[in-house]
């Protein structure tokens, strides 16, 4: 082929693959325009305490999709971080009396304490094993929730006071809270958002997709991912420190194994690897465990159809079947 049609082909595959980043970004910019305005408007229609656990249970889902759809890592034990972040947000508010914000911040930093140490000691593994390593590690921290007096054991950490944000706003009052909550959900996803589109979030996919190649260029490939695990462990925990405080309750029920697995089912019925996956997935299965919650545990049933029509139908999950219509990254 003459060299002058290779630098033109070459050209017009470049111009093509911007015309689609330009194209995914409008529908990405729509797609957060409706995300916003459900936050805004969502209190006037649906109980704010619903709404709350949805955004919390939507960071959560957000952040195991950066580690499981952008860095291919299955990790089993992520209700350590977010059941964990729970206790510690309890702890400071209630022993401590510390504000909310401070409370929360300190959740994030027990977690990407727990972050730091699991991924170090898990990250060295690969597939099933990691996966193993990771539930491992979180059934310690049950335990350990279980045993220890200052976690409450079976009774939890009850009656967790949401304090005075920055000492001045009362925040008992759940229109108060619901603000604070809408905040940082935002904060959190667009740090997630941030992430998946830098310079790191674009090795962390090469690393998903070949990870001998990018070693081969000479990215050390174990920093990204147990980067990669710390940054997710965070933000677990900025989830899992903001729900203790929406219900008042650490309780063991978000630190164990199931909670792990619901997250798993959140980002793979909204669409593993996308963008806006992680919310929609997380409103279903909220929605189902709080509107069916008078069914009992048929709830788990019915969850585990929903999750067999996924995998049978869409793998790709709900936003990543619509991203494929559109032929749009969402």
């Amino acid at each position: 082929m003459p060299e002058n049609a290779t630098v033109h082909s070459a050209t017009a595959l470049d111009l093509k693959g911007a015309e689609d980043n330009a194209r995914s970004f409008r529908y990405q910019l729509v797609a957060f325009a409706l995300v916003a305005a459900f936050i805004l408007i969502a209190p006037q229609f649906l109980y704010p305490v619903f709404v709350m656990k949805l955004l919390c249970f939507a960071l959560f889902a957000a952040a195991f999709n950066l580690m499981l759809g952008f860095g291919g890592l299955l990790s089993f034990g992520h209700a350590a971080f977010f059941g964990g972040a729970g206790y510690a947000a309890g702890h400071a508010a209630k022993i401590w009396g510390l504000p909310p914000e401070v409370s929360i911040m300190f959740a994030v930093f027990v977690t990407v304490l727990l972050g730091a140490v699991f991924g170090f000691l898990a990250i060295k593994s690969r597939g099933i094993y990691f996966a193993m390593i990771t539930l491992s590690f979180a059934q310690m921290v049950y335990f350990y929730a279980l045993q220890s007096p200052v976690t409450g054991g079976e009774d939890g950490l009850q009656s967790i006071p949401r304090n005075h944000l920055f000492g001045l706003i009362d925040m008992s009052s759940d229109e108060n809270f619901y603000w604070m909550v809408a905040t940082i959900f935002a904060l959190g996803f667009l740090f997630v958002y941030r992430v998946i589109h830098s310079p790191f979030g674009e090795v962390l996919k090469g690393i998903r997709e070949n990870e001998p190649r990018m070693i081969s260029l000479g990215y050390q490939v174990q920093r990204y991912k147990l980067l990669t695990f710390i940054i997710s462990a965070g933000v677990s925990g900025l989830a899992g420190g903001t729900k203790a405080m929406v219900f008042h309750l650490a309780s063991l029920v978000d630190v164990h194994w199931t909670m792990s697995g619901e997250v798993v089912l959140m980002t793979l019925i909204g669409g593993m690897g996308t963008i806006f996956g992680p919310i929609i997935g997380a409103a279903v299965v909220v929605t189902m465990q709080n509107y069916l919650a008078n069914l009992g545990s048929m709830v788990l049933i019915i969850q585990g159809g929903v999750f067999i029509i996924c995998v049978l139908t869409f793998r790709k999950g709900i936003v990543g079947v619509i991203g494929s219509w559109l032929k749009v990254r969402l």
